[in-house]
């Protein structure tokens, strides 16, 4: 079975830095993309960063220049390294994977997902 492990949320001051991991198991073949979202309270999941099986990154406006997702596959991991946050980045956040190189940046069309982990910005 596909499996994802987030980690690496807590709490941090405004203008700090959190890195995100996010460890994969079980594709047993073809390569997989993987994507960081993002959950506001009562809101649908966003996305944040995508990296493809192929190593194509991508980024939403808002975290563009602050964010940067990386992949180690001896490790089979995924990070998202996170800087100057602010309270704005406050949400839970988890990792998808799917199947193949494309990137999607709707939350339904991703297959497996991690469990979340809270990030908060606050002094």
């Amino acid at each position: 079975d596909v499996q994802l492990q987030a980690s690496g949320g807590g709490l941090v001051q405004p203008g700090g830095s959190l890195r995100l991991s996010c460890a994969v198991s079980g594709f047993t073949r073809g390569g997989y993309a993987i994507g960081w979202f993002r959950q506001y309270p009562g809101k649908e999941r966003e996305g944040v960063s995508y990296i493809s099986s192929g190593g194509a990154t991508e980024y939403v406006d808002s975290v563009k220049g602050r964010f940067t997702i990386s992949s180690d596959s001896a490790k089979n991991t995924v990070y998202l390294q996170m800087r100057g946050l602010q309270p704005e980045d406050t949400a839970t956040y988890y990792c998808a994977a799917k199947d193949g190189d494309r990137i999607y940046r709707d939350y339904w069309m991703w297959d497996y997902w991690g469990q979340g982990t809270l990030v908060t910005v606050s002094s």
